[in-house]
């Protein structure tokens, strides 16, 4: 038996249509817009809307199994995005609206509460400014530090390669949480780097400059910024090195050829052909960095606190969840304009 005329006609069509629905059908599901026999009913059809899309792909054809095969090769991770992201968001979109009676009513009702947006950004202000604030000048650091390594790797490293970029992957083998106590004890008063700074007489001008806080580091912007430094420099070394790695050493040689000097060489080749791998390691380092927590928990004291200190806070111990839900939303936005204008800027639609 052959597919549908509506599937002949138009596979993509159809195939879009299918993927859509059983993005919308789990949705549903997972965010609890149906429960009970509707579940059930609404389980069912999707399984039936596959099953038939199935016997539509056999009997249709070589032409309508190409049109369809990208969309069944998408169904797993469209299913997998619908029931663990996009239902999540809207049960907490729901909950950034709704609204408590006290602070032990664990049943917030849904009200069309905007005021929870309104105090996430007035009362939180300066959480958010010093969130992107350390994230910023943490992702600076990680391209400055990040793009020499992952350069001597890709054009010196030869045979070494894979050992030195499993040695950058290492830290990894541990919990970012050992990670982070691990770089409190390097920075603590008595720790080995305020001593060396100490024995080199660098303090007297880093406490001038303000980077150490009368002889201190730990617990200081500084610490915070330092622990998401070094959390996070393998999440642009990484990029860096694969967007370095595929670039012909022989188009340097022509560049010099050319009687190109050897930073003229970089700035008008190397550079350019590896700003792909700068905008995927700046997006890996700020988003989450941005978001993190326990850099400022453990590093930083109550004057360095992040918006993710802020929204743990309101989650666990204040049991705000509408409150938290809108601080949660509002760092989505703006990261996600942020991002937007960031590729706008960079123009990555050529980088590609």
């Amino acid at each position: 038996m052959g597919a549908p005329p509506a599937v002949t006609r138009k596979p993509d069509a159809v195939g879009l249509g299918v993927m859509t629905g059983l993005g919308v059908g789990m949705v549903a599901l997972g965010a609890g817009w149906v429960s009970g026999p509707w579940a059930v009913l609404v389980a069912v059809a999707m399984l039936t809307v596959l099953v038939l899309l199935v016997w539509a792909g056999v009997g249709g054809g070589l032409e309508v199994r190409r049109a369809i095969a990208p969309y069944g090769l998408l169904k797993p991770g469209i299913l997998w995005l619908s029931l663990f992201f996009l239902a999540p968001l809207w049960t907490m979109a729901v909950m950034s609206l709704s609204s408590k009676k006290s602070r032990f009513d664990f049943f917030p009702s849904f009200t069309w509460d905007w005021s929870n947006y309104s105090r996430a950004l007035t009362d939180f202000a300066p959480q958010f400014g010093r969130s992107f604030l350390y994230a910023g000048i943490a992702t600076v650091l990680t391209i400055c530090i990040g793009y020499p390594l992952a350069y001597a790797v890709a054009f010196r490293g030869g045979r070494l390669r894979n050992v030195l970029m499993g040695l950058i992957v290492v830290p990894f083998f541990t919990s970012y949480l050992i990670r982070t106590l691990a770089w409190g004890n390097l920075l603590a008063d008595a720790g080995p780097v305020v001593a060396a700074l100490e024995a080199i007489r660098l303090d007297g001008p880093l406490n001038w400059l303000g980077i150490m806080d009368n002889g201190r580091l730990l617990n200081t912007p500084t610490a915070v910024i330092g622990g998401l430094t070094y959390n996070f420099l393998p999440f642009m070394v990484l990029p860096l090195y694969v967007s370095l790695e595929k670039i012909d050493p022989r188009l340097v040689d022509a560049a010099q050829d050319l009687y190109s000097s050897a930073a003229g060489a970089f700035r008008k080749v190397v550079l350019p052909l590896s700003l792909p791998g700068v905008f995927a390691g700046s997006l890996l380092v700020f988003i989450p960095a941005a978001g993190d927590f326990v850099n400022a928990q453990f590093l930083g004291n109550p004057g360095t606190t992040m918006i993710g200190n802020s929204i743990q806070d309101q989650f666990l111990r204040q049991l705000n969840y509408p409150l938290a839900s809108a601080m949660s939303f509002v760092l989505m936005i703006i990261i996600s304009v942020a991002v937007l204008l960031y590729s706008r800027y960079l123009d990555t639609e050529d980088l590609v």
